[in-house]
Formats: structure tokens, sequence, C-alpha cells
């Protein structure tokens, strides 16, 4: 598949978790980055976390950081996402690709995105 395909979304209380999942096409190439954006209601699609094709560096946007963890499982081309002490500002859908670079002091997407999975968090 040419899409990422989100998954593991759903209704949860704050200060509860979530882990999400996004099953990638299994391209392997230190040129890109993984990651996660998300999009809620009126606003941009904003950056949440990313992680190198190595596996050694991780990065977070600074609402998140100490409460989610990217990681992944190149055995079954999958990326995760687990999202701890979920807040009502975490309320988005959420958004995987898998063909991300840094450069001009931001994160661009290459790669297309998939539909997307639903987080709400209720309070």
């Amino acid at each position: 598949q040419v899409q990422p395909v989100e998954s593991g979304g759903g209704l949860v209380q704050a200060g509860g978790s979530l882990r999400l999942s996004c099953a990638t096409s299994g391209r392997t190439s230190d040129t890109y980055a993984m990651g996660w954006f998300r999009q809620a209601p009126g606003k941009e699609r904003e950056f949440v976390a990313a992680i190198s094709w190595r596996g050694s560096s991780t990065h977070y946007a600074d609402s998140v950081k100490g409460r989610f963890t990217i990681s992944r499982d190149h055995a079954k081309n999958t990326v995760y996402l687990q999202m701890n002490s979920l807040e009502s500002e975490d309320t988005a859908v959420y958004y995987c690709n898998e063909e991300l670079i840094y450069s001009r002091g931001t994160w661009r997407q290459l790669g297309p995105w998939g539909q997307g999975t639903q987080v709400t968090v209720s309070s």
C-alpha cells in the first residue's frame, strides 16, 4: 500500500492512555524519518513526534514531551505512538507519515497521508 494506515484511536478519559499504530509500506531508508501529526477542529495540522530511520533519535512537540513516546517495529513495518496522561487538548485526528524530513527549521512531509484515526479525550 502506498498510504499508511492509522489505527488505535478512540474515546478515553483525561489522564488515560492510548497506543496508536501505523501500518507503513515497509520502506526502509535513512533518507526519511517517520512520525505523527495531528489536526484538531479549526486548527492546522501540527507536528507531534518523529523517529529517525535508525531509531536512535526521537523528537517531540513541546506540548507532548514527557507524555508521548514514539517507537517502531521494523519487523512489523509499524510505527507506534504511546500516549499517556491524555488531556482534552490532545483531542484530534492523528496522522502518520513514513517520509518525513527536517529542513529549514521544521518537519516536512513528503509521503502521502493516511485517513487518520480519531482520538477523543473526555473530562
